[in-house]
């Protein structure tokens, strides 16, 4: 079943609320009007009763049939739904219309001393009685007044709401469908803008109506979330790319020199060397591979680290340890700076140590011989802080803010002269944030680079 339009769901819902809300209106304007003129009848017949009291006191000397008379002359100036009946309290008639020769009585059980409405021949009347003491004796006054002219009213605006409350409604429904869909006409201009926005055309973006409102935020919150796509997509592009290029050139070198090695036959010493060539291009190739595999599961959300009480005094003097020989061998001098007792934290102490090995090994790299590395570990505002500094090469300013980038590198000519993959300050981010800390870079051309860890400590109570 095809779904409603967001206009048609509006008009509907705001058709049925004004539909209750004229309902209620009708109904407590109909209730209001009856009550205010039923009031108005009860004030009559109790200004008519008080105007039989007022005869009785003049007219009851001069006998019945003088009061009589005054009688007929004021239900006659009362009009033809004017009744009234006059009584002893023996029940014994003075004045009353044929139909009114007996008290009339409520259908409902209640005190009769309150105005009460009933019938006469079908006709509807409204009734006040009353037992008064004027000239000296009691009198029982019963007056009444037609409710014909009143229930026509009630009728002709009972009539009114049922004839104009749903030519209203209608009226207001169009107008409210024709608002929503003038409303709405941008959030239209906006699904197709954005329906033809697709990977190759990630650089549009959507026409911003400036209004001010709940479409113009709209409009921004999306060209925000294009920008990030688009980001994401040049990085994934870029990083296959790159992973691409990685791959084919190890395998390059690999097919190069099996193919050089057929050519003709080979020494056995000839084969070893071009097997040993192949192995080592081998090895980087597994290398690449691995770091992929780890990133792309980082990306994922499920390359898992086993987060435990670890002690990063530790996993920085193995880091050190595995590195030094490397650092020797160039003719480096490797200071370290460590505290005594144990720095602990709450992570992976395998990968904690591989992020050392990645910064330590990336100093190494970039030091010429006879340079110097310094590492150093302390605990400031409850954190712990590792540097490793050098004096490299240093990284130029343009390129500080990419270095930790998938496959960048400031000295790329170098960089695939040392083996290096471009994916090991991409994966020590990735491990530091994923303890929750961060990993930040100084650096100077020709005058070296420091590369700082912040990791939070663990508090006394291990959490």
């Amino acid at each position: 079943m095809k779904a409603f339009t967001i206009g048609a769901r509006l008009t509907a819902w705001y058709s049925l609320i004004l539909a209750v809300s004229l309902a209620l209106f009708g109904a407590l304007a109909y209730v209001a009007i009856s009550g205010s003129m039923r009031a108005t009848v009860d004030t009559e017949l109790r200004q008519r009763v008080q105007a039989v009291r007022d005869i009785i006191n003049q007219e009851a000397p001069n006998g019945e049939a003088a009061l009589q008379d005054e009688f007929r002359e004021l239900i006659d100036s009362e009009g033809a739904g004017a009744r009234l009946r006059v009584a002893y309290p023996s029940g014994a008639v003075i004045f009353a219309p044929p139909e009114m020769q007996e008290p009339t009585e409520p259908k409902h059980k209640r005190d009769v001393s309150r105005p009460f409405s009933e019938s006469i021949r079908r006709e509807r009347f409204r009734f006040l009685r009353e037992t008064v003491e004027a000239a000296g004796g009691r009198y029982d006054i019963e007056v009444a007044a037609s409710l014909a002219a009143f229930d026509h009213s009630l009728e002709r605006f009972r009539g009114l709401l049922y004839a104009a409350g749903p030519v209203f409604l209608i009226l207001a429904a169009l107008g409210g469908y024709w608002l929503s869909k003038r409303a709405l006409a941008p959030v239209d201009q906006i699904t197709q803008a954005a329906r033809s926005i697709g990977g190759q055309s990630l650089s549009r973006r959507l026409t911003v109506p400036r209004t001010g409102d709940e479409l113009q935020r709209l409009a921004d919150t999306l060209n925000e979330m294009l920008s990030r796509l688009e980001a994401a997509f040049q990085r994934i592009t870029q990083f296959t790319a790159d992973a691409s290029h990685e791959l084919r050139t190890t395998i390059s070198a690999m097919r190069t020199n099996a193919e050089i090695t057929l050519r003709k036959s080979r020494t056995e010493p000839e084969y070893c060397e071009a097997l040993s060539k192949i192995l080592e291009e081998t090895e980087k190739v597994t290398q690449l591979i691995d770091q992929l595999l780890l990133l792309a599961r980082a990306d994922s959300g499920s390359a898992a680290l086993r987060m435990r009480r670890s002690d990063l005094n530790e996993a920085l003097q193995n880091a050190c340890r595995e590195t030094r020989a490397f650092a020797e061998a160039k003719h480096l001098k490797l200071s370290q700076a460590m505290p005594e007792n144990p720095v602990w934290v709450q992570g992976d102490s395998a990968s904690l140590e591989r992020l050392f090995t990645i910064l330590l090994d990336n100093a190494v790299h970039y030091t010429p011989s006879g340079g110097q590395i310094n590492v150093r570990l302390n605990a400031e505002d409850g954190f712990a802080v590792a540097d490793v500094r050098d004096t490299g090469t240093g990284i130029a300013k343009e390129d500080i803010g990419h270095v930790f980038d998938r496959f960048y590198r400031a000295d790329r000519a170098r960089s695939r002269e040392s083996g290096g993959t471009g994916l090991g300050l991409a994966i020590g981010r990735w491990i530091a944030e994923a303890h929750h800390g961060e990993i930040l870079v100084e650096s100077e051309l020709a005058k070296g680079s420091t590369f700082r860890v912040r990791i939070p400590l663990l508090n006394s109570s291990g959490q």
